[in-house]
């Protein structure tokens, strides 16, 4: 219906805004569409008082719901009747003259009256409270709504409480049970449910024998309970008087019985969970609320409304099973488990999710780096056989480019020991030989053939071939001497001098001794064809050794010959270049590659007095 703002005259201020209000919004599309000029006012009217939860949780749930829906554009009234501890018809009479004075000036547009004794109230009293009000309710079944009798224009949300489907639950739970007891209070809310549940129960509870507590003191109620058969089915209904006048919360009062019973404690509220009950089929009093406001929001929009039926549900206390033993596999599907303790996956599965998909991509990761790792060294294994192979093709033709003057240095020895040989052999032909000559005689062919023999064993670590690298801890210096042994007949022939420059302490490195002999030699020959080729009559060959931040050890070879040009000082190590017509390019990458593996560094460069100068660094095997 709508109706015009009234402004009574001394609140002129609330009348302006009022008429402000109207122009600026002529017409709303919301929910308050039909209140014309102001913001619907609701009357949330309660039975009991504020310490009854059932009502109290249906009223703050319509409440809430409202101010949703309507974004804020209603404004919500809350009345409690009191009518458990006050049933009296003076005290009803003078609650209805209190509020119809209170609302006198602010009429409702729309009353929402929570359970009977409210709807009750809101329709006898309509007239002096909210004359031209909407009524709807909640809190009660359909059958209590027809008897009743309420006008063509009073709607509401029914509960229909089953308590035979309380009982089902508990004969699943407890399919051993034999007796049942049923507890009621002395308030005429109570005396109905023990009405409604002598009717209901009559044909559900087939093969149980029934047994009725009503009408009796809390005190004596805890008693019986306690002394119920074990095994039993208690059904407790409401309490809000007892025999002696006292007046209950029902869940408090539940609470003290289901803390003394000796069995397993039903009931038909959703309040009872938390407080001792096992459980029951009911209709959630936040559902009843949020029913009944989306028929206060239709109502207040002046969209057509009706009747509607709050769906029910089955709820549990999953402590309770616990207590009494009672399978939860055995609950009603679709049962609302309150207090279950969640298992470790509920609690934590995102934590293990993600430690799980964490710990497989580590195990992708790690399998990753493992066939990375193996393939890796697949491949350095390759690449070292590759190495080895050119090491030794390097070796050999380094052999077959020193073998005419390693034939010479060798026809030396060999000559002086023919020599010898014939000398002595004369000298024992005569009739008294000199045998102290013969003796000397011996002893040079001896240091001859050793001489001879140290060649050829020279000879064979150049022409050796390795599978793998034979590490060895030496000093450098003896190799470098092995070295200028080897090239000491090709320098002659070359006229080059060839002199070294070793500190007196040992310079101890680690690798391979004949692969180091192959890089001395290769820089070594380089160096003597460098100088040949430059036509120089000053041809000087020098090794010299140093330490090197007391942790290295550096090798320098120099020449006199014409040096190396500075734009390709960077480009001498790279494979297959090479300054000799008939040169491969490889000599220096392998030394390159040689000194690398051993975990050092050569690089070349030009001495300032002319010539060229070839470094490596190796790491010393013993520092200090």
């Amino acid at each position: 219906m709508v109706r015009a703002c009234r402004v009574p005259p001394r609140q002129t201020v609330i009348g302006f805004l009022c008429l402000l209000f109207v122009l600026i919004i002529p017409t709303v599309e919301t929910c308050s569409a039909e209140i014309i000029g102001r913001v619907p006012r609701v009357l949330i009217l309660y039975p009991y008082d504020e310490r009854l939860p059932a009502t109290t949780f249906a009223g703050e749930t319509a409440r809430a719901r409202l101010l949703e829906s309507t974004e804020g554009l209603v404004d919500p009234f809350s009345e409690f009747l009191d009518l458990s501890r006050f049933p009296e018809k003076v005290h009803i009479d003078r609650m209805a003259r209190y509020l119809g004075e209170k609302y006198q000036e602010r009429r409702p547009d729309v009353v929402i009256a929570i359970g009977e004794e409210a709807t009750s109230f809101i329709i006898k009293y309509r007239n002096a409270i909210a004359p031209e009000a909407k009524i709807v309710f909640s809190g009660f079944s359909g059958a209590d709504a027809a008897k009743m009798k309420l006008p063509d224009d009073v709607f509401g949300a029914f509960s229909d409480y089953d308590i035979a489907k309380t009982l089902a639950m508990a004969r699943r739970l407890q399919p051993d049970a034999r007796e049942l007891f049923i507890i009621g209070g002395s308030a005429p809310f109570d005396r109905s449910w023990i009405a409604t549940a002598r009717k209901d129960l009559a044909g559900a509870a087939g093969g149980l024998k029934l047994t009725y507590f009503e009408d009796l003191t809390i005190d004596e109620f805890v008693d019986r309970a306690s002394r119920v058969p074990a095994g039993s089915i208690i059904l407790v209904l409401t309490i809000l008087s007892d025999r002696s006048g006292r007046n209950f919360i029902p869940r408090d009062a539940l609470e003290r019985i289901a803390g003394k019973a000796n069995a397993p404690v039903y009931g038909p509220y959703a309040t009872y969970i938390g407080h001792g009950a096992v459980g029951g089929n009911t209709v959630t009093f936040e559902s009843m609320g949020a029913a009944v406001a989306e028929l206060a929001v239709a109502a207040i929009a002046g969209k057509p409304i009706a009747s509607v039926k709050v769906p029910q549900t089955y709820v549990a206390d999953a402590r309770q099973l616990k207590r009494w033993g009672l399978p939860e596999s055995a609950l009603p599907s679709g049962t609302v488990q309150s207090f279950k303790e969640k298992s470790l996956w509920e609690q934590y599965w995102p934590a293990i999710v993600g430690i799980v998909a964490a710990l497989a991509l580590q195990a992708v990761i790690i399998t990753g780096l493992l066939v990375e790792r193996h393939r890796r060294r697949g491949a350095e294994q390759e690449s070292r056989l590759r190495l080895l192979e050119l090491v030794h093709l390097n070796q050999s033709a380094t052999a077959g480019a020193l073998s005419a003057s390693i034939a010479h240095e060798l026809s030396q020895p060999l000559g002086a020991i023919r020599s010898n040989v014939e000398t002595a052999q004369a000298l024992l032909w005569n009739m008294n030989p000199n045998i102290d000559l013969v003796q000397q005689i011996l002893a040079d062919i001896r240091d001859d053939d050793q001489r001879a023999s140290d060649i050829i064993v020279r000879l064979r670590g150049l022409l050796k071939k390795r599978s793998e690298i034979d590490w060895q801890e030496f000093d450098l210096n003896d190799v470098i001497s092995s070295a200028i042994q080897i090239l000491h007949a090709e320098a002659e022939q070359k006229r080059v001098v060839v002199s070294s420059k070793q500190p007196a302490r040992k310079l101890p490195v680690r690798a391979d001794k004949v692969h180091l002999q192959q890089v001395i030699l290769n820089l070594a020959t380089n160096a003597i064809d460098a100088m040949v080729d430059a036509a120089t009559t000053h041809r000087e060959l020098v090794f010299q050794t140093a330490l090197m931040e007391e942790s290295k050890v550096v090798l320098s070879i120099s020449d006199t010959g014409r040096g190396i040009p500075r734009d390709q000082l960077d480009s001498v190590f790279n494979a297959f270049y090479t300054t000799k017509p008939a040169g491969t390019g490889l000599g220096l990458s392998i030394a390159r590659a040689i000194i690398e593996t051993y975990g050092g560094k050569i690089w070349a460069d030009n001495r300032a007095e002319g010539g060229a100068v070839f470094r490596f660094v190796l790491p010393l095997a013993q520092h200090g």
